[in-house]
């Protein structure tokens, strides 16, 4: 049996609509609202998992799941830039923010680089085995982008061209050394089948 592991995005929420690192803050009512909307799209699996940040909580939530949190699935930690918007750190740091998108392995805001992001994600994906089936895991975008590049070796730098749209799949089959991957399906309800 292959393992599927589907990685949903979250709902929109003020942080990221305002373009600033995540602060913690719950799904806003509009993001609530749109997965809620969005529910009957969910794809068949044996297991329910999230992130354990409350936008990634409360998309699940909003979508009926009852998920069991995975810390290894938490978003990228960006020390003292949380809560901060990159137009105001790119104004007050213009140098750290360069180096911090340039390089994968630089942390100037003393948190986490992105290799150590995409080493975590990577990890938990590989230690996954056939016989967990089909999950599904609600996980901000920066994770879905670290399982990306990990699952397919792409080099980290290329994880700021990867886009991940609130409320999109991505579903990664096979397992550890070979994955395959489907990109970027819009979580929405199928059309129903035209009656005969």
């Amino acid at each position: 049996m292959t393992l599927r592991v589907t990685l949903l995005s979250p709902a929109m929420s003020a942080a990221l609509r305002e373009a600033r690192f995540d602060d913690g803050a719950p799904l806003d009512d509009t993001g609530a609202r749109q997965a809620r909307a969005a529910a009957g799209g969910l794809p068949r699996m044996s297991a329910a998992l999230c992130a354990p940040s409350p936008r990634c909580h409360g998309t699940a939530a909003a979508l009926g799941l009852s998920p069991t949190p995975v810390p290894e699935l938490r978003d990228l930690e960006v020390g003292d830039w949380r809560g901060r918007g990159l137009a105001e750190l790119s104004a007050a740091e213009p140098e750290a923010v360069a180096a911090w998108l340039a390089d994968p392995g630089a942390a100037p805001h003393g948190g986490e680089s992105l290799l150590d992001l995409v080493g975590r994600v990577g990890s938990w994906l590989d230690g996954r085995t056939d016989d967990e089936g089909r999950l599904l895991a609600v996980v901000e975008p920066a994770v879905v982008r670290a399982a990306v590049v990990h699952a397919l070796g792409l080099p980290p730098q290329l994880f700021w061209r990867l886009d991940v749209p609130p409320l999109s799949l991505t579903e990664l089959t096979g397992r550890a050394g070979r994955w395959n991957l489907r990109c970027g399906r819009p979580l929405t309800p199928e059309p129903a089948a035209p009656a005969p």
